[in-house]
């Protein structure tokens, strides 16, 4: 996994990027009618009930804009909000509340609905060793806060990107003509690269758990697109020799039973490629 300066420098480029993608030469229509010195207060409001995310992230994106602005956080990202609720004010110059209004929101709503589904699943799956993990099946671009979000969910990060894990998963596998050669070409990339990284092998069929088992050195088998009674198989095969982390379609009616079989993960690209977004606005006090 990155570490938290890497994960912090994206969440850097995302705002500058956002804020010249949105403000651009000038914010004219604040500039046509609300004068530089003016100073102002607005609230965030919650519209929606869900899992807040994205307070602290919407802290940075005002000192980004004006660090003369304040915030006064009243609920704290995780929490659970209802209709009516007052996340925090924000006060200092007019201008800058409006520049920066439009990024906050669009993060926040977004934020809030991928914490909102993650915590969802989470609850579904108490009581079980099995922890919930999101997927690279992200908006481009805004990866870390999508990320971010899962975690506040009470989910966990899969890896970030290609750089910081190695997945071999069907394509690779057929690429490289079968698992045990992927596998064991990716040892030896390694070993002549000196990386340190850990390596996922997706499994489509218990016959390639088996070949995996029987190379070694894997840190984590994704079992893939198995019933449930191959699940169980596959993990009684599996045992204590790596991870596992079952995949494929499961969703709010399945997750819970696939845990039931005794995998330690469970991913699902629906936490941030299938949501609805939590209903927030920023308004003027």
């Amino acid at each position: 996994m990155i570490s938290k300066a890497q994960f912090q420098n994206e969440i850097d480029i995302i705002i500058a990027n956002a804020i010249r993608e949105d403000v651009g030469d000038g914010d004219h229509s604040s500039l046509a009618c609300i004068p530089a010195d003016a100073q102002g207060k607005a609230k965030l409001l919650v519209k929606d009930d869900g899992i807040l995310a994205g307070v602290e992230f919407a802290k940075q994106v005002f000192a980004y804009v004006d660090k003369d602005m304040t915030v006064e956080t009243l609920i704290e990202d995780g929490n659970e909000v209802k209709y009516g609720d007052i996340a925090f004010y924000v006060e200092g110059a007019s201008q800058s509340i409006l520049k920066a209004e439009r990024l906050v929101l669009n993060a926040m709503q977004r934020m809030s609905a991928i914490a909102t589904k993650t915590n969802k699943f989470v609850k579904l799956l108490e009581g079980t060793d099995t922890k919930i993990l999101d997927t690279r099946k992200t908006t481009p671009g805004i990866r870390a806060l999508e990320k971010l979000a899962v975690k506040i969910g009470g989910g966990e990060n899969h890896r970030f990107a290609l750089y910081d894990m190695i997945m071999l998963k069907d394509n690779h596998i057929d690429f490289a003509d079968g698992v045990a050669e992927a596998i064991e070409k990716t040892k030896a990339y390694l070993k002549d690269t000196g990386r340190d990284l850990k390596i996922i092998v997706e499994a489509r069929n218990l016959d390639e758990i088996r070949k995996i088992l029987d190379c070694g050195g894997v840190y984590r088998i994704l079992i893939d697109n198995f019933n449930y009674e191959d699940t169980r198989k596959a993990v009684a095969m599996i045992g204590d020799q790596c991870l596992t982390e079952s995949s494929g379609g499961i969703n709010e009616n399945t997750v819970r039973l696939y845990a039931e079989c005794g995998v330690d993960y469970i991913s699902s690209g629906a936490l941030t490629h299938s949501v609805y977004n939590l209903d927030l606005s920023l308004k003027a006090v």
